[in-house]
């Protein structure tokens, strides 16, 4: 695992649309977060559409997961919001994008169905991601097996709390998702995950430094052959070998890329 300190969201959100950027060149199968955290990123990678040429015709992207009960076109679906924060900003075609669906009446047949599409898409190349307050990644909220496909899950109440801020009345979260496994995000062959604010580093130290433990899902990362986390100077505030990261970042050799 890489972890990169940066000084600010802004800094962090550059460093990840640059590497994000690599990809898409090349046609890549994104994978594709939504929340708070990425938007500076997206919004980056938008820029970048627009003004230097970065072009994501030839991408496809998956998304890690959608709320049960709510269709396509709800305004707080995920497949909505990732195309009202990016995709419908960019040269990705509609039919490119793909998301869990929130509507089936057969949840475990729905996530088998988009475990293999996601395989015969040829797999995705490189994830985006956030992380929880309370470790989770995706929605594989604590308890969740190192290695599950994507199902449904029952919501903890901290993220119903969480996202709370995104519907008019709490009542109105739901409470159920289909959401991409621990197992499916860890066969991506590159893992990203960013965090910004002091509110995220009780999460950053352990999934970085603690145990790799269903207590904390996004401690999968410690077993990835390729995980990247970027975190702002808040987010790190807890990390113990913080300053053996910066040695390492600033030392890196030319030729290695993030």
């Amino acid at each position: 695992m890489e972890i990169l300190i940066r000084p600010d969201p802004e800094d962090v959100a550059a460093l990840a649309a640059q590497i994000l950027a690599g990809y898409a060149g090349d046609g890549a199968t994104l994978g594709l977060a939504t929340g708070s955290t990425p938007l500076a990123t997206y919004q980056e990678l938008i820029r970048l559409h627009h003004h230097e040429g970065l072009s994501f015709s030839k991408c496809q992207a998956f998304l890690l997961d959608e709320y049960v009960g709510l269709p396509r076109d709800h305004e707080q679906s995920y497949y909505r919001t990732i195309r009202r924060e990016f995709t419908e900003h960019i040269d990705i075609d509609d039919s490119a994008v793909h998301s869990p669906d929130g509507l089936t009446e057969d949840s475990d047949a729905a996530g088998r169905a988009y475990d293999e599409a996601i395989q015969q898409s040829g797999g995705v190349d490189i994830q985006l991601l956030g992380v929880g307050t309370n470790g989770h990644i995706g929605f594989n909220e604590p308890g969740s097996s190192l290695s599950s496909p994507t199902r449904l899950k029952t919501l903890h109440p901290q993220t119903v709390k969480d996202n709370a801020r995104f519907f008019e009345r709490a009542a109105d979260v739901p409470r159920h998702v289909l959401t991409q496994g621990l197992g499916t995000i860890s066969r991506a062959r590159h893992l990203l995950l960013l965090a910004t604010g002091e509110g995220k580093a009780q999460a950053v130290a352990a999934l970085a430094e603690g145990p790799v433990s269903a207590r904390c899902p996004a401690s999968v990362l410690q077993l990835h052959p390729h995980a990247t986390v970027i975190v702002d100077e808040a987010a790190a505030q807890n990390l113990q070998d913080s300053e053996y990261y910066r040695y390492a970042d600033a030392n890196k050799p030319h030729w290695q890329r993030h």
